[in-house]
């Protein structure tokens, strides 16, 4: 059997002590699929002395990243640390003493893919990456070689196990946003401060990375369009129930010509389509090739043993070496584009759900289709719940489009919500179909 590969981990937080459990409790079965042992040499942490949920060998915790980079048989680092600063420049130092980088780091990735992956290209080293999109799900390694053979055309994602774990709460027990988020975060499902899964930041990261290996566009985070969940109101997942739909948070890209958008939105979903149906916190991933056709991926978004499997199918593919020739062709975040680029969202077409809160009196449904039809969009469907007699108070109205490009149905919004029968601003959703 080949020479160990040596491994220093720099962070054992939840995903670092799954690695590591992994590494040391199926060493056997791990050298087997990999041709050679792995051999986890150092984990770098703040504090030795802290407790894990897994039992770490004291000869192998250090404080200091020194002990790692100027091991000569220390052949990879798996950065599982976290943030962009600090994981940051572990990463740029690991390529510089010429060691390959294993990260999970999604935000470091879709801020700073291009320098690192420069670094990595200058000294002729590799970065894998698995973990840092949808946990325990290979959707990287499907792409970048599974699926070669294709162009993909579109991409829907449900990348946010937390923001999925609430809305499938508030769909199927009718509970609110507010009861929804505190359940998830009893259960662990979501931080004391979810801002950045409920508000689409996390799942647009994850997207810059799969936009940049479907379609070679860089698109930092903060360049897409994204609406999160916080402002969806049980009564718009009782009608999206009515019409046969659900709402969930997607991040999708769409193809026109050589031209990609990207966003990250609640969508309305068709109650019978694949992605309606994942449940809880797991994440999935529909892709269309224009070979393959349809596909979906689907299983754990996130947690310690999940996100530590796809980690170590980096390190077993590094060991192998396919990390490396992969690596060498694809040319992630490089200068070499494949002709596409990224243009506003404004320009695709889907179907729209608009609600309005408008008050019962003659005129009022003739201004609203007025304003829609001055921007060519036709209506499907219509729903207005009977008023009581002489009710004074707004009710909902609720109007599902044909298709139509998405600045006009906004700009049609716009006009809407001036309307002085109207109480309340617009709320509205792409559809799926």
């Amino acid at each position: 059997m080949a020479d160990a590969l040596g491994i220093a981990l720099v962070g054992c937080g939840t995903v670092g002590a799954g690695v590591a459990k992994l590494l040391l409790s199926e060493s056997a079965r791990l050298a087997q699929r990999a041709g050679r042992s792995l051999e986890l040499r150092h984990v770098v942490v703040q504090d030795q002395h802290k407790l894990r949920p897994v039992e770490l060998p004291s000869s192998i915790l250090t404080k200091d990243l020194n002990v790692a980079l100027h091991d000569p048989h220390v052949h990879v680092i798996c950065e599982l640390m976290g943030g962009t600063t600090t994981a940051k420049q572990v990463v740029l130092e690991s390529l510089a003493r010429g060691k390959h980088v294993v990260t999970a780091n999604k935000a470091l990735l879709a801020d700073a893919g291009h320098e690192i992956f420069e670094a990595a290209r200058i000294a002729d080293r590799t970065v894998c990456f698995e973990a840092a999109v949808a946990g325990g799900v290979p959707i990287i390694r499907a792409l970048a070689e599974s699926l070669s053979a294709n162009q993909i055309t579109s991409i829907q994602a449900i990348l946010n196990g937390t923001s999925n774990f609430i809305l499938t709460a508030m769909a199927e027990r009718g509970i609110r946003y507010s009861q929804a988020l505190a359940e998830a975060q009893q259960l662990g499902f979501a931080e004391a401060d979810p801002t950045l899964d409920v508000d689409g930041s996390d799942a647009a990261h994850k997207l810059a990375i799969l936009a940049q290996i479907a379609f070679g566009v860089t698109a930092k985070p903060h360049e897409i369009e994204r609406v999160g969940i916080e402002q969806i109101e049980a009564i718009d997942i009782r009608f999206a129930t009515e019409l046969g739909y659900t709402i969930k948070l997607l991040a999708e890209a769409w193809v026109a010509g050589g031209h990609v958008a990207l966003h990250v939105a609640p969508v309305m979903v068709r109650k019978t389509d694949m992605l309606a149906q994942v449940r809880g916190s797991f994440n999935a991933i529909q892709l269309v090739g224009d070979v393959v056709g349809e596909t979906l991926f689907q299983g754990p978004g996130a947690g310690m043993m999940p996100t530590a499997s796809s980690v170590v199918a980096d390190l077993i593919d590094l060991a192998v070496g396919r990390a490396q020739r992969t690596f060498d062709v694809a040319k992630l975040w490089s200068k070499e584009g494949r002709g596409f680029s990224v243009e506003p969202s404004e320009k695709v077409r889907s179907r729209f759900y608009l609600r309005l809160m408008v008050m019962d009196q003659p005129g009022s449904l003739a201004d609203v289709c007025r304003a829609l039809a001055e921007q060519g969009i036709s209506i499907s469907s219509l729903v207005q719940h009977e008023a009581p007699e002489g009710n004074s108070q707004a009710v909902p109205l609720v109007i599902m489009t044909h298709y139509a490009e998405t600045g006009k149905f906004r700009a049609a919004v716009k006009v809407i919500d001036r309307l002085p029968a109207i109480q309340q601003p617009a709320v509205s959703y792409s559809v799926d179909d």
